[in-house]
């Protein structure tokens, strides 16, 4: 469920009822708030306009519409991000055992339609990003359970770009970092306890490995150029460049967290709690990149 609280009046509005949501970005620049959710894991754009009326009931024409649209007929949804390239905005989305791209197409669509597929693929993807090497030469990067893989986009290629073979048996990939500044070639691949610097062809680009304290269980990039691990424990900051430890903040008690956005100088995140329910945190990023929690 997906609800409100308008904070002059203090009241929740409820929104979008009936519906588990897995992931969720707000698009202001697209009018959307795109999801993965149900229980089919689809992934589904609602209309902001749509949503603002529910609340403010001033619009009678945006109330007839409907307030949503599906992308494609795609179900079993893992991760998506989208990239903008110039005027073009990319959805890109891992499935159970593909990976699809989607474009922006404008009035009088507004919906994101079908650009590529990628169905054969030798790895079954669990994460996703979109790169563009150089401002021309569009890469799909996915991790897996044995590492990171890419797709040239144009060729439909894949290879992959860095198996951790010191570690023994599958791993868990929390994130891909495109790191900015760096014409879309290098990146950050975070899983388990590491992460290693790459670029867009598997070369190894820094002699240093970013090393988390404690196993996380969510890595995420901020706007601030930094790197949040999600322990039980703590939460560490890291600079992405570096991967040296900027600070540390101790929870009050053991607990999983998941991030979830990064809106405006906040940091959310949800943490998973017994039966299910899971309540929802902020953190406020204050001068000198450090946090108020």
């Amino acid at each position: 469920m997906i609800q409100t609280v308008s904070v002059g009046q203090g009241k929740v509005y409820p929104l979008i009822s009936r519906r588990r949501f897995q992931q969720m970005d707000v698009l202001e620049g697209l009018n959307v708030l795109i999801t993965i959710s149900g229980k089919k894991n689809k992934l589904r754009l609602y209309y902001l306009s749509w949503l603002r009326n529910k609340i403010l009931r001033n619009d009678p024409e945006v109330e007839k519409r409907q307030g949503w649209t599906s992308v494609g007929d795609l179900e079993g949804c893992v991760h998506y991000k989208e990239l903008r390239v110039e005027y073009i905005k990319f959805l890109v989305i891992a499935l159970k055992n593909a990976v699809e791209v989607y474009a922006w197409a404008p009035k009088p669509y507004h919906k994101f339609m079908a650009f590529k597929s990628f169905r054969t693929l030798p790895q079954k993807p669990l994460s996703v990003d979109l790169t563009v090497e150089e401002g021309q030469r569009l890469k799909v990067i996915y991790g897996s359970v044995s590492g990171f893989h890419a797709i040239d986009v144009d060729s439909g290629t894949p290879y992959d770009l860095y198996l951790p073979t010191h570690i023994p048996g599958p791993i868990r990939p929390h994130a891909i970092i495109i790191l900015p500044n760096k014409a879309g070639t290098e990146v950050l691949v975070c899983y388990e306890d590491e992460g290693v610097y790459i670029d867009t062809y598997g070369r190894i680009t820094k002699d240093t490995v970013l090393q988390w304290g404690e196993m996380p269980t969510s890595v995420a990039y901020l706007q601030s150029n930094q790197v949040m691990g999600w322990g039980e424990k703590a939460i560490e900051l890291r600079s992405a460049n570096t991967g040296n430890l900027e600070g540390v903040f101790m929870h009050k008690k053991a607990q999983k967290l998941k991030f979830l956005c990064e809106r405006n100088d906040k940091v959310f995140f949800a943490s998973v709690q017994s039966g299910g329910s899971s309540q929802i945190y902020f953190m406020t990023l204050g001068q000198n990149s450090l946090f108020n929690w």
